[in-house]
C-alpha cells in the first residue's frame, strides 16, 4: 500500500478577507486529499519567498527565517506520524497530529473530537449546540489554543459577544461548552482560567425568566375556536397534549409510541435521562382531553410498537429525527405566538411554556414541590423549584392583607 505524501500548500483559491491566504499541509493517500491549518496566514509574493531556496547574494528576514522555521516544523511533524503510522487512516493522521495533549492544542479541533462523540451517541441537538459554540469562539479568534484560554480573553469573549446583540444567557452557554472541553484536557491545574476565586472567569447565568401561564390563559388557548384540521389547530392540540402530559417536550411527544398506553395511563421514559444508569419513568393521567387529541391527530395502529403521531418514521437516522423534531417545535411556537396574539395573551407562548404552566398551576392547586418533580423526572427537588413561577402580584396583595385585618384605614 502506498504510504501518504505530505506537502505545503497555500490556499490561493479561498483567500481571506485580509488579501492574505492560509498556509496549510496538505496529506494525498488513494488519490484523496485532507488540508490542515498551520496558523500562517500569507500573501502569495510573501509566500514564494518564504519558501524559496536562499540564492547566492540574497537573504530572508528574520521573520521570513521564523515562519519558514515554523512552517517545516509542521511539515516534518506530519511526516513523522506518517511514518509512524502502522496503518494510515485520515482520522488517525488528525487525531496523533493535534492531539499532544499539552496547553498548546487547538480548541476548534477538540470540539469537533467531542461533537463526534455526541454524535455517535445520538445527542444531535447538543452538538449543534457546541457546534455553535465553536463556531462563535472561532469567529472571535481564529485558531485558538488552550494556552491563550485565560481569564483575560474569556472577558474579552463576553464583551465581544454582547457588542454583537447576543444574550448574557448565550454567552454562559457558550462558555460552559468551552469550560466542559477544557476539562477534558490535561492541562496544569494552575492555568485553570474558570472559577469564583480571586483572578478567574465566572461564567454568567442568564436572568431566569419564567415561563408559565396562568389556568385562566391556558383555558383560553384549549377553548379558542380555530378552523378544524388546519396547521394551527394542531398546533394548539399538541401544545395542549404537551401541557396535560406533565409538561413534555416535543422530542419525546414524537417518539411516543402505543405500547407507552395502558388504560388511562401513558409512561415513557424521557430521552433526555435515557443515557443515566437510573432513568425515571414518567406516568402521566391521561385526560379525556388528551385521548381526544390522540384519536383526532395519532395515526391508529395495531403494532404496538408504531408511534403514535406521525412525524417520525422507522428508520429514520437520528440526524433525520432531529430535523423533523426541531421543525415541529418551530411549527407549533410559531402558530402559539399568533394564538396568544389572537387572545390578548402578552406572552411569547413556546413549547417551554407548556412544561413550566403545568408545573405552576399544580403548585397554585396545592400540590407538593416533591410530587411536581416526581411527575417532571427532575433529579432533585431544586431543579423543580426553577421551574415554579411566583405568585402573581394580586395573589401576594391577597395573602398579605391579613397582616393589617383590623387597622384603621390611613389618613
Amino acid at each position: 500500500m502506498k504510504k501518504a505524501i505530505v506537502d505545503i500548500y497555500l490556499d490561493s483559491l479561498r483567500p481571506l478577507n485580509n488579501g492574505k491566504c492560509s498556509v496549510k499541509i496538505k496529506i494525498t493517500h488513494n488519490r484523496k486529499r485532507k488540508y490542515i491549518g498551520t496558523g500562517i496566514e500569507l500573501t502569495a509574493d510573501d509566500f514564494e519567498k518564504v519558501m524559496q531556496p536562499l540564492e547566492k547574494g540574497k537573504r530572508k528576514t528574520l521573520e521570513q527565517k521564523q515562519i519558514h522555521s515554523t512552517i517545516l516544523h509542521h511539515l516534518n511533524k506530519a511526516q513523522q506520524i506518517i511514518e509512524d503510522l502502522k496503518v494510515f487512516t485520515f482520522d488517525s493522521f488528525e487525531q496523533a497530529f493535534f492531539d499532544n495533549r499539552n496547553i498548546t492544542d487547538s480548541v476548534s479541533f477538540a470540539f469537533d473530537r467531542y461533537i463526534e462523540q455526541l454524535k455517535i451517541e445520538d445527542r444531535i441537538g447538543t452538538a449543534e449546540s457546541y457546534n455553535c459554540a465553536k463556531n462563535s469562539l472561532e469567529t472571535f479568534k481564529k485558531n485558538l489554543t488552550f494556552a491563550e484560554v485565560t481569564p483575560t480573553l474569556l472577558k474579552k469573549y463576553q464583551k465581544w459577544m454582547t457588542e454583537q446583540g447576543k444574550s448574557i444567557t448565550t454567552v454562559g452557554i457558550y462558555l460552559r461548552s468551552l469550560r466542559t472541553i477544557y476539562n477534558q484536557q490535561n492541562i496544569d491545574l494552575s492555568l485553570y482560567p474558570f472559577g469564583e476565586k480571586k483572578g478567574k472567569y465566572s461564567i454568567p447565568t442568564g436572568r431566569n425568566i419564567k415561563k408559565a401561564l396562568t389556568i385562566e390563559e391556558v383555558a383560553k388557548i384549549f377553548n379558542h375556536q380555530l378552523p378544524a384540521g388546519t396547521t394551527i389547530e394542531m398546533a394548539r392540540d399538541y401544545w395542549m397534549f404537551l401541557y396535560l402530559s406533565n409538561g413534555m417536550n416535543v422530542k419525546d411527544f414524537c417518539l411516543l409510541k402505543w405500547s407507552d398506553i395502558q388504560g388511562e395511563m401513558l409512561t415513557y421514559v424521557r430521552e433526555k435521562t435515557k443515557r443515566k444508569n437510573e432513568v425515571s419513568h414518567i406516568r402521566v393521567s391521561l385526560k379525556p382531553e388528551t385521548l381526544h387529541i390522540i384519536k383526532k391527530w395519532g395515526q391508529p395502529s395495531i403494532a404496538k410498537d408504531a408511534y403514535i403521531f406521525s412525524h417520525i418514521k422507522v428508520g429514520m437516522t437520528s440526524e433525520q429525527q432531529h430535523k423533523i423534531i426541531k421543525q415541529l417545535t418551530k411549527t407549533i411556537n410559531k402558530y402559539m405566538k399568533q394564538i396568544a396574539k389572537e387572545l390578548s395573551i402578552d406572552k411569547a407562548i413556546t413549547t417551554y411554556y407548556a412544561r413550566h404552566s403545568f408545573a405552576t398551576v399544580l403548585k397554585r392547586s396545592g400540590a407538593t414541590t416533591d410530587m411536581i418533580s416526581e411527575l417532571l423526572g427532575h433529579s432533585s427537588v431544586l431543579v423543580t423549584k426553577n421551574y415554579l413561577d411566583s405568585f402573581e402580584d394580586d395573589k401576594i396583595k391577597e395573602q398579605t392583607n391579613v397582616l393589617t385585618t383590623g387597622f384603621s384605614k390611613a389618613n
